[in-house]
């Protein structure tokens, strides 16, 4: 269950960043009109809450397994016995999707919003070739 408790205090922050980044409305858009600065922003972000959450208790705990590559990869070593992986996934999907629904609860529209999109990854203006070329640098 840590496993997914992680993921989902993961995805509450990746909410509340991306809705104070990219959201028109929100303060913090207004001030920073750089998209690429903001989105260096919110990837600062995401790495201090991931780096915070795996040296936390919970995260020294569970071995920071909040992610299914991760556990599906320990898994394919033969580090992490098939029910333990089967139920880490399970795990870590539900964590994940509540986690966004506490974000959703929190920021309400705010979240749905175009521009913030559920904090969403996808690719950039010039498609997903060029985003799988820099992914492989």
């Amino acid at each position: 269950m840590i496993e997914g408790f992680c993921l989902g205090m993961f995805m509450i922050s990746t909410c509340t960043f991306a809705a104070l980044l990219e959201h028109p409305a929100s303060p913090v858009r207004m001030s920073v009109a750089n998209a690429d600065f903001r989105r260096s922003l919110g990837g600062l972000a995401m790495g201090l809450t991931a780096v915070l959450l795996i040296y936390s208790p919970f995260g020294r705990r569970s071995g920071a397994h909040m992610n299914p590559a991760t556990t599906l990869t320990f898994y394919r070593l033969g580090k992490v016995a098939p029910w333990d992986a089967a139920f880490y996934v399970l795990s870590q999907f539900l964590g994940g999707v509540l986690g966004t629904l506490v974000g959703l609860v929190a920021l309400g529209q705010k979240l749905a919003h175009r521009s913030v999109n559920f904090a969403i990854t996808r690719p950039g203006m010039r498609g997903a070739g060029i985003a799988c070329i820099a992914e492989v640098w």
